[in-house]
C-alpha cells in the first residue's frame, strides 16, 4: 500500500477520489477548504473525469451534488459547520427524499473559533436529519470514510454526513492509500417519485426514514470506526468521539484498566452505550464541540426518576399533530368514537387551477421532454406549478426544497443525464434560484431553465414578486447570453410557437433561459372584479 504524508482533509479528499467520486461541489470556507482544492487538482478533474466546482454558496453545492446522486453517481459536498446552516434545507429534506447515487455531505466543525464566528457543532442537525454520520478519528480514518460512506448511502439509499473537526483537518500524518474503484454508470432512481415531496409522498417517505432508524443504529454498531474497549476496573467507563479518542489514548495508555467505547458513527450505538452504562458507577464523556452524547446521558434535567414516557417511547404517534384519541390512548383509556378520525369527507389532491397559465407552460414542456423521451428530466421547486406533478400532466420530476430545480437539473446534467429542464416560478428564482443560474453560467452548464412569471406570489396569496418586468434583465446580468433568453406568453394558441422555442433552447449547449409570461388566473379575476385591466 502506498503511504503518504497528508491533512485529514487531503486524506478526506483522495478517499472518496478512490472510491469512485464523479462529482464534487463546496463553498470554500476553513477548516474544509483543502477538501475540494485537492479534487480540483486530482488528473481526473483535468482529465473531465471528475465533476469539480465551487459554488455560489453550500446550499447550490448540495442541491448540485444531490442531483448527481439522482443520476446515480457518487457526489461529496464539502462545507464549514456555518455553512450547513446555509444548506439546512436540502440538507434536511434530502434525508426524506433519499439519495440514489452515493451522496456525501463533509462538514467542519471549528471547536475553539480558529477562523470561525461561532462554535456550532454539527451533530446537532443529525437530530433534524435522521441521516447516518461518520466522525473519523484519524487521518487514516478520514481517507477510508468516504467509500464507507458511500457504500452506506448506496444501501439505504440515504445522504450520510462525515463530520470532521480543525485538528483532523489541518494536522498532517501518515496515511496508507488503496485501489481505485471504477465510478458508477448513470441510472436513475426506480422509484423517482420519491423526490417529489409534496406533502403526500413526502409523509410517507418521512413514515420510511424513521422506520429505518434501528437499521442506521445496527450500522453504527457495527461501523469499523466504532468500538468497546474491555477494562477490568468497572468504576469508571470512558466514552470517546471521533479524535477526542485519540486525546484519551495520549493520556491512559493503551493498557487503559477502564472499559472505553470510542465512538465513530452515529445514530449513538445504543447497545454499546447501554452496556457501559450499566457495568460502570460513572461515566467520562470525551467530544469536541457541544455536550452532545453527554446531554444525551445525563437528561434534562438530570434524575434517576420518574421514568419519562412520550413521542419517542411509542406512549405518544411519533409523527403527526396531536389528537384527542391520541392523548387519551397516552393515558390508557380507549378512544371513543366521537374522537376517531372521520372518514366522511374524501380526499381531494390539489390541482392547478382551471385557466392557469402553467398548465400550457407545462403541456409546452411535456410535448418536448417528456413525449416519446425516456431520458429527459424536469427539476422543479415550490410553487404552484410543483402541482404538475400529478396528473394529467406529470411534469413533474422533483420537488426538494426552495431553490433546488436549477442546481440539481445542473447536477444531473453532469452526471449524463440529458435533457435537463428547470422549472421554477419568478419569486422561487429571486428567492434561491438565481445563485444556482449562475453556477450554471460558470460551469456552461446544459440546462434550460424555465421561470414561469404569473407575475404575482400566487401560492402565498398574490403578494408582489421580488422579480416583476426584470427577470431577462436578472439572468442576463447573471452571465446567459441574452439570445438565449427567451420571452413567451403560455396560451393555447400558442402551443406550437413555444414548443419550437423550447426545443431550440433545449438543443442549445449551455445554459438558457425561457421565461413564460402571463398574468395568474386568480389575480387576473380580482383584478377585473376591481374594475381593472388585465
Amino acid at each position: 500500500m502506498p503511504t503518504r504524508l497528508l491533512l485529514g482533509n487531503e486524506a478526506l479528499a483522495q478517499g472518496a477520489i478512490d472510491a469512485g467520486l464523479s462529482g464534487a461541489y463546496a463553498y470554500p470556507g476553513t477548516p474544509s477548504t483543502e477538501i475540494t482544492a485537492t479534487v480540483l487538482k486530482s488528473p481526473d478533474v483535468a482529465e473531465g473525469r471528475i465533476r469539480c466546482a465551487w459554488t455560489a454558496n453550500e446550499k447550490t453545492a448540495l442541491e448540485a451534488g444531490l442531483g448527481m446522486s439522482y443520476g446515480g453517481k457518487r457526489a461529496m459536498v464539502s462545507m464549514k459547520h456555518v455553512g450547513l446552516n446555509v444548506a439546512a434545507d436540502p440538507f434536511i429534506n434530502s434525508a426524506i427524499s433519499g439519495a440514489h447515487g452515493g451522496l456525501i455531505i463533509n462538514v467542519a466543525d471549528d471547536p475553539s473559533m480558529h477562523s470561525s464566528q461561532n462554535e456550532q457543532d454539527s451533530r446537532v442537525y443529525l437530530d433534524l436529519a435522521m441521516m447516518p454520520c461518520l466522525e473519523p478519528a484519524d487521518q487514516q480514518e478520514a481517507y477510508h470514510a468516504p467509500g464507507i460512506a458511500f457504500a452506506l448511502s448506496e444501501k439505504h439509499r440515504i445522504p450520510v454526513m462525515i463530520r470532521l473537526t480543525t485538528r483532523l483537518c489541518h494536522s498532517r500524518a501518515t496515511v496508507m492509500t488503496g485501489d481505485s474503484v471504477e465510478q458508477n454508470s448513470f441510472s436513475t432512481p426506480d422509484d423517482e417519485r420519491r423526490f417529489i415531496l409534496l406533502p403526500a409522498l413526502a409523509r410517507r417517505s418521512y413514515a420510511k426514514l424513521l422506520e429505518r432508524q434501528p437499521e442506521f443504529i445496527a450500522e453504527s454498531e457495527a461501523s469499523p470506526f466504532t468500538t468497546y474497549f474491555e477494562g477490568d476496573d468497572q468504576s469508571l467507563g470512558i466514552m470517546a468521539c471521533g479524535t477526542a479518542y485519540h486525546y484519551v489514548r495520549e493520556i491512559v495508555g493503551e493498557a487503559c484498566a477502564h472499559p472505553i467505547l470510542k465512538i465513530g458513527q452515529y445514530p449513538l450505538p445504543e447497545s454499546l452505550i447501554e452496556r457501559m452504562m450499566s457495568e460502570c458507577n460513572r461515566i467520562l464523556v470525551f467530544e469536541d464541540g457541544y455536550p452532545y452524547l453527554e446531554g444525551k446521558l445525563r437528561g434534562l434535567p438530570l434524575r434517576d426518576t420518574p421514568r419519562i414516557h412520550g413521542r419517542l417511547t411509542g406512549h405518544l404517534p411519533r409523527t403527526g399533530e396531536l389528537t384527542p384519541g391520541a392523548v387519551a390512548g397516552a393515558f390508557g383509556i380507549d378512544t371513543p368514537d366521537t374522537l376517531a378520525a372521520s372518514s366522511i369527507p374524501a380526499p381531494r389532491p390539489p390541482a392547478l387551477c382551471p385557466g392557469c397559465p402553467h398548465a400550457d407552460t407545462c403541456n409546452a414542456i411535456n410535448a418536448v421532454v417528456k413525449d416519446g423521451n425516456p431520458t429527459g428530466r424536469v427539476f422543479s421547486d415550490i410553487g404552484c406549478y410543483t402541482l404538475a406533478a400529478m396528473p394529467p400532466y406529470e411534469t413533474v420530476d422533483t420537488c426538494v426544497e426552495m431553490g433546488s430545480s436549477i442546481t440539481m437539473a445542473k447536477g444531473a446534467s453532469q452526471a449524463g443525464l440529458t435533457p435537463a429542464v428547470s422549472l421554477i416560478g419568478d419569486s422561487t428564482f429571486t428567492h434561491s434560484g438565481m445563485t444556482g443560474l449562475l453556477d450554471c453560467v460558470n460551469e456552461n452548464a446544459d440546462v434550460t431553465v424555465v421561470i414561469v412569471d404569473n407575475l404575482t406570489i400566487a401560492m402565498t396569496g398574490g403578494q408582489t414578486s421580488s422579480a416583476n418586468n426584470r427577470l431577462a434583465e436578472i439572468c442576463a446580468g447573471l452571465g446567459v447570453e441574452r439570445e438565449h433568453i427567451r420571452i413567451i406568453e403560455p396560451t393555447p394558441n400558442k402551443h406550437e410557437e413555444n414548443v419550437a422555442v423550447l426545443r431550440r433552447e433545449i438543443e442549445h449547449h449551455g445554459p438558457s433561459v425561457v421565461i413564460a409570461v402571463r398574468e395568474c388566473i386568480q389575480t387576473a379575476r380580482r383584478s377585473r372584479a376591481k374594475g381593472g385591466s388585465s
